[in-house]
């Protein structure tokens, strides 16, 4: 596939992604997620604000919003163009032109594309935020860790160490992983901090 071919699927996902669909469905009933809880338009916030149904609503969508692009291109072109796609989508939800490039943290997108082309990794990878979110209590910390893991798996994964077993992590599927947690460890700054003060207060006291 040409680069004008990659970069035509990378601007169509990050289209899709840009769709934001906590801001939808928070402004169909009323409310504004900007000026709302946390501020974030993603599927966290919007449970806190809305409910839990419809923060559940809002997690599968936005799941489905990577998945499906990305599991349409895997068996027409491939792998890697696959990965644009949902890159794109994570992008896109992300950096939203339709927020002003106020989006949402890209967890639920990630989780879609990687479900798309390494279920299993995408599997482990909310073991561990469950397991997180049992120890902590804290979506925005737990997704931390489930990240951090997931991280790893990818340097791994992009080092060539992890293309046999049952990971079966290709190098490109690492290197794209690697990023893309890198970029969502970024949009979880705040929690990071967060976590780390209440930590250096425990200490201290």
């Amino acid at each position: 596939m040409t680069v004008l071919a990659l970069a035509a699927l990378a601007a169509l996902g990050f289209l899709v992604g840009s769709a934001n669909v906590a801001t939808v469905v928070a402004r169909a009933l009323g409310a504004d997620l900007r000026h709302a809880g946390s501020g974030n338009p993603g599927a966290t916030n919007a449970g806190r604000v809305l409910g839990r149904r419809w923060g559940a609503l809002v997690l599968v969508l936005d799941v489905l919003k990577a998945f499906v692009p990305t599991l349409l291109v895997l068996p027409w072109a491939g792998t890697l163009p696959a990965l644009v796609v949902a890159g794109g989508v994570v992008l896109g939800h992300v950096y939203s032109p339709f927020l002003g490039g106020r989006g949402g943290k890209g967890v639920a997108c990630a989780l879609g594309g990687l479900l798309a082309v390494a279920p299993w990794v995408a599997f482990a990878g909310v073991v561990v935020f469950a397991l997180a979110l049992a120890a902590l209590r804290r979506v925005g910390e737990a997704s931390v860790v489930a990240t951090g893991f997931l991280a790893v798996l990818g340097a791994v994964a992009a080092a060539g160490l992890a293309s046999t077993g049952v990971v079966g992590l290709a190098r490109d599927e690492g290197i794209w992983l690697l990023l893309v947690s890198v970029l969502v460890l970024a949009r979880h700054r705040r929690n990071m901090r967060a976590a780390w003060g209440r930590v250096r207060g425990r200490r201290s006291g």
